[in-house]
């Protein structure tokens, strides 16, 4: 049998690709396992996976000072010395990355043990976290045909995002039933903030209810830790910390969806033909690369950008009665796009890398 070590994470958008690709690889009859962090977002998401998951020491990479800065260095190398053992432990044919700083070390413990590791990278430029990989990578998969630009030639291939099919299945009427909202004949409004929530837009969201409620049903992915006690008997409103299984639903039952503007995130909106409001990350928050991400779309004719320096419950409101009334012009966009199967595309890649290793 052949065996694949998946790793990414520190963020939702690291790791729900890599569990968009596990049913096709499956199928070509490879074993998985994961290597991630002790306790970050990807442990519980992949052990939910029913695959094995092993937990290294892993430190962010800032550019920014912080006292950290000190000590991280120092666990990445901790890291990269489990990453070794692991990989030597478990013997896979090859490597696949989704990024995020708990990757490093395996990719290039990857590079030491002759391991082929392939990394994909979701936004327009790549993070700080895929930089330092590259070198120990054989193949680098891109979302975006501008990232083309900041790869090395021969390690660059476009393959867009990897979605999960069940996404694509999701019943309206289960969401319907999910929801139990009074008023079910309402258009809904499907609000995601990201996996740690975004307290911007959940302040600006539960502001603007009053304003939204006679008109519209909200279902509020506010992230962990955001829920609002004294909102939770509001008819009309479902707050939620995260959805998992029922997520699929909730798509399909959803009218409009706000969201930030990570590239997983966009691509399974694109991918449903979601009518969409975003609001990247500012960019005092971030490098800057949901703010490419979303311009991008919006240039494609597939999103309304609201920024989040220009947030508020007016701008919000206003941004909603837009996208509204315009909504067939952003399906249709979204219906005519050059989307490709980058699961097949990956998949393919991975098996190539894994039968030169063998032959």
């Amino acid at each position: 049998m052949k065996k694949i070590v998946m790793t990414g994470g520190g963020t939702a958008g690291h790791v729900t690709p890599n569990i968009a690709l596990m049913p096709a690889l499956r199928k070509e009859g490879f074993e998985i396992s994961y290597i991630g962090s002790y306790d970050g977002i990807e442990k519980r998401l992949i052990e939910e996976q029913g695959v094995p998951y092993y937990g290294i020491s892993s430190g962010k990479l800032r550019r920014y000072f912080n006292p950290k800065n000190f000590s991280d260095p120092f666990r990445v190398i901790k890291g990269y010395g489990q990453s070794i053992k692991l990989l030597k432990k478990i013997k896979p044919d090859v490597v696949f990355s989704k990024g995020g700083f708990v990757s490093v070390p395996v990719v290039l413990a990857a590079k030491f043990c002759r391991i082929p590791a392939i990394i994909h990278e979701s936004d327009i430029t790549p993070g700080l976290a895929n930089k330092l990989s590259i070198p120990g990578a054989v193949k680098v998969c891109c979302n975006f045909p501008e990232t083309l630009n900041y790869l090395p030639k021969e390690k660059a291939v476009l393959t867009g995002s990897p979605i999960r099919q069940e996404l694509l299945k999701g019943s309206a009427d289960a969401g319907r039933t999910y929801c139990k909202f009074p008023e079910a004949s309402k258009p809904v409004i499907l609000i995601i903030g990201g996996s740690s929530g975004s307290r911007a837009i959940n302040n600006t969201v539960r502001e603007l209810l009053p304003q939204l409620l006679p008109d519209y049903n909200v279902i509020h992915l506010c992230g962990k830790g955001n829920l609002d006690t004294s909102l939770t008997q509001t008819a009309g409103y479902l707050q939620l910390e995260y959805a998992n299984q029922e997520l699929a639903d909730l798509f399909a039952l959803s009218d409009l969806v706000i969201s930030r503007a990570g590239a997983n995130a966009i691509c399974e909106l694109l991918a449903l033909h979601k009518p969409n409001i975003l609001i990247p990350l500012s960019a005092n928050a971030s490098r800057g690369d949901q703010i490419l991400n979303a311009n991008s779309f919006q240039a494609q004719g597939f999103s309304y950008v609201l920024e989040e320096e220009n947030l508020s419950p007016e701008t919000l409101r206003s941004a909603i009665t837009h996208v509204i009334a315009e909504k067939e012009s952003y399906i249709s966009a979204m219906k005519n796009s050059q989307t490709r199967d980058s699961i097949e595309t990956i998949v393919n890649l991975i098996l190539d890398a894994s039968n030169k290793r063998k032959s």
